[in-house]
Parts: C-alpha cells; structure tokens; sequence
C-alpha cells in the first residue's frame, strides 16, 4: 500500500517542522510506505530551508505566494498523482497525529474490501475540544451541519475537515482532486460534498487522531472595523470569500443561496446585530 502524504505551508516554519517530525515518528503496517509532498508558497521565514536541510527525501515543491490553502494542496496533489499512489492523504501542516494515527488510518483503508470511501481523522485541541473532523448536514437543503464524534463506532459524514483526510485512488480517478473554484478554504466540503453525489461515503474513525488548533475563529469583523475593511474581509480568501462560497452555495444547496447571501451581508454591514444573533443562538 503505497500513499502520498499532500501538504501546504506558507510562513510556518517551527509548525510545519513540528509536523513532518511528528509524520516520520508514526509507526506504520508492515506492508505501508508513504511519500511526502510539500507546497511551500513562496516562504520568508527560512521555511523551505529548513525542509531540504532536516528532510531531504521530501519532496518539495514551490509557489509564488498566491496558492493559499487549496492552491497549495492541489500542487501537492498534481504532482504526486503522477505516481499513481493507492492513497492520498490530505494533512494540515499544524497538526499533530496521535502516535498510532497512520496505523489505525492505513490499517482501515488497507482491510477494507467494500467501495472505496474517504476517511477523516477528527482532531482535539490543547484544551481537549474538537477542532476539526466530519460534520453532518441537518438537512440536504442548507449548508448548516453539526459535528460528529464517536470514540468507539465509525460515522459517516456529508462534510470533511482535510486536516487529516484520506482519499483512495479509485475516488480520485472518478471526480479529480480539489476543486480550482476555490482559494483557501471550502475546497474540503466541496470535495466530500462531490464524492457524495459520485456514490462514494465519507467516514469518521473512531477516537481523537490528533492535536490542532481551530484558528478560525468567528468568520466576521466587529463593528469596530471599518466598513471598508470588512468589506474587504468579505471578499477575501481568507475571509468570507463572498464569491467562492456563494458558488459553493449554488452548486450544493440552491435553495439555500438567498439565506446564504443574506448573512454575508448582515455579518458585514450590521456585525453588531449578528454578535447578538450569534451570542443568542449559542
């Protein structure tokens, strides 16, 4: 069982470091092997040095400091599909994989005789809260979801974090790699969501497989920004991505595109409304 391991990284070197570390410490099945492929895009903190110099059977791969998030990991993607592995494992370059975690991953997806399906890893942080894994939908209609959990049984999901996810190759030859629709973030949901309607599950294993921290956030600014930032915000990448989720939003949940451009809006021009909205929702 071959697998490429497929990562990004931009200006995180001490993390992306940690990471690779911790992914060659991971005990594997007797019959497993992996290959690494990192996207640096375009690093200033002495990143991509640090790589050759600590890990030079990695192989690294460059940007020009416009891939972001889901540019960056179709990179990777790309170029290990030329090698035509049996499995390819999308991993955040800020998480941590518990000691056994490719283990039990490569263990699952090797004994597994049934249709080829997407695995998730859920992820703790420092805390022991949930950070990112496998969400349900509550209704085929709405991008609303809710996270999923078990410590003993494997769920399946409609949507999947890709901080540790792995793909068959058999799904990658049916619906390709990540979308290009999408910048930075996204680019997961919609994947899971697409081998979905492909006929092909997306499962959660059982148990925390590793550490990351939700660096998210609340995905709005407060009112004391000025309208012009947070229009700004709604427009970017790494914001609310206002154009790219909108057509996430069509693509998916048609029904739901009024709704969905709504709240762009009113987190934007009245935040103080929607901290009141959100704080009475929770």
């Amino acid at each position: 069982m071959k697998v490429a391991v497929l990562l990004a990284t931009y200006n995180r070197r001490e993390k992306t470091i940690a990471c690779l570390t911790n992914l060659y410490e991971q005990s594997l099945p007797s019959n497993c092997e992996f290959e690494v492929f990192l996207t640096d895009d375009a690093s200033t903190d002495g990143t991509q040095e640090s790589v050759k110099n600590e890990f030079p059977q990695i192989n690294l791969l460059h940007g020009d400091g416009s891939l972001f998030w889901a540019g960056g990991m179709r990179n990777s993607w790309t170029q290990a599909i030329k090698n035509n592995y049996d499995f390819y494992l999308l991993l955040n370059d800020d998480t941590l994989l518990k000691h056994d975690a490719l283990f039990t991953l490569f263990y699952t997806a090797n004994k597994s005789s049934d249709k080829p399906v997407i695995y998730i890893g859920t992820t703790t942080d420092s805390l022991g809260k949930i950070s990112y894994g496998g969400h349900k939908l509550y209704s085929r209609k709405k991008v609303q979801s809710f996270s999923l959990y078990s410590e003993s049984e494997t769920l399946e999901c409609d949507l999947g974090n890709a901080n540790i996810m792995l793909v068959p190759n058999e799904i990658v030859n049916k619906i390709g790699i990540l979308s290009d629709s999408y910048t930075h973030s996204i680019a997961d949901f919609d994947y899971t969501l697409r081998a979905q309607n492909a006929g092909f599950k997306t499962l959660i294993l059982p148990g925390i497989m590793g550490y990351c921290i939700d660096d998210h956030g609340k995905n709005w600014k407060s009112s004391r920004v000025s309208l012009n930032d947070r229009i700004k915000y709604l427009k970017s990448p790494k914001g609310l991505a206002y154009d790219e989720y909108l057509y996430f939003i069509k693509q998916h949940f048609p029904l739901h595109l009024p709704m969905a451009f709504t709240k762009l809006w009113l987190k934007t021009l009245f935040p103080v409304l929607w901290d009141k909205f959100k704080a009475h929702e929770a």
